[in-house]
């Protein structure tokens, strides 16, 4: 059964925002429709017994990892809903090896705009390629406490890596590549996201928040929201980094609702984001240092506020 569910959003500057999600089952979208996230493999699903209802059931936020320090970020349900708590721990531990755990990290709790749920997030340093062991430890109340959930490292990754020097794209921009209706699907566009390219903002001397999202038909409520958040993080600070959007796709104007249409701008491609496994649409986010390099990177949603600690670090260094 395919149910379309229509809802409005309002960010911190009152634009509107009109976001439709085609999802299918119901069930299914109870769980996964909150982001670009992995349901929970077959390892994690129940066999013949029923679900505990005290289980903690976890959700990948950040599904694609490679070897070195990155963020890394998931969700906690229960079958009373999202855990909140404040904090959490993560300890990785990598199972082609002797098991033994590393470093504890603590996990922030991330709230999303619109009350649509949030995240916990933390850095992680995984120094080899392989398949880990993540244990969580958090506060519960109405059940377990603890989970432990496996994910797989990749050697490289598809995507740029944090300290490569960001590829020297043209993305477009107003006026060179047209109106605004045709280099963005943004009902509501924040012009000065369109002001420079990403060539321009790699040579010249501030540091860059790029953003590649399509918030008119991204696959979950958070994608166009990211957009907005970058525009939010630009009202914070104005004068200290160059903004820019990407829109995922290169023909805005002519898709008309009609996704079959569509065809990816070339520089989404070139980052990498259209070899990523199962990859649609989602957003991806790259905080670049004055020099060009890549300094964080945020796979789906991140918060202004993770956004802005990534970008003052970056600053800092200047």
């Amino acid at each position: 059964m395919n149910i379309t569910i229509r809802k409005t959003y309002r960010n911190s500057t009152t634009k509107a925002r009109l976001i439709t999600l085609a999802l299918a089952p119901v069930v299914f979208t109870l769980l996964v429709a909150c982001g670009s996230f992995s349901a929970p493999t077959a390892a994690h699903r129940p066999t013949t017994a029923p679900a505990d209802p005290a289980a903690i059931t976890p959700i990948l936020a950040t599904t694609v990892l490679e070897v070195g320090e990155q963020r890394l970020a998931f969700l906690l349900t229960t079958s009373k809903g999202l855990i909140n708590a404040p904090t959490a721990l993560v300890t990785a531990v990598f199972l082609e090896g002797d098991g033994v755990p590393g470093t504890t990290m603590e996990a922030a709790f991330n709230a999303w705009p619109y009350g649509i749920r949030g995240s916990y997030s933390t850095y992680v340093n995984f120094d080899r390629a392989g398949r880990w062991r993540l244990d969580v430890k958090v506060d519960n109340p109405d059940g377990n406490d603890q989970i432990q959930f496996e994910v797989e490292v990749m050697e490289k990754s598809p995507v740029p890596a944090l300290g490569t020097v960001a590829l020297i794209s043209k993305s477009k921009v107003l006026g060179n590549d047209g109106p605004i209706e045709e280099i963005t699907t943004d009902y509501s566009p924040d012009p000065d996201l369109y002001r420079l390219t990403i060539k321009d903002a790699v040579e010249n001397p501030l540091p860059s928040v790029v953003v590649f999202a399509s918030p008119a038909f991204c696959t979950s409520p958070t994608c166009g929201p990211q957009v907005d958040t970058v525009s939010e993080l630009k009202e914070r600070h104005p004068d200290a980094a160059n903004y820019i959007h990407v829109e995922i796709y290169d023909n805005p104007a002519e898709i008309q609702g009609d996704l079959d249409r569509a065809e990816i701008f070339e520089v989404v491609d070139d980052w990498g984001l259209t070899a990523i496994e199962d990859y649609f649409n989602e957003s991806w986010v790259f905080i670049l240092d004055a020099d060009g390099r890549i300094h964080d990177r945020f796979e789906g949603f991140a918060t202004v506020d993770e956004l802005d600690a990534a970008l003052m670090k970056v600053l800092a260094q200047t």
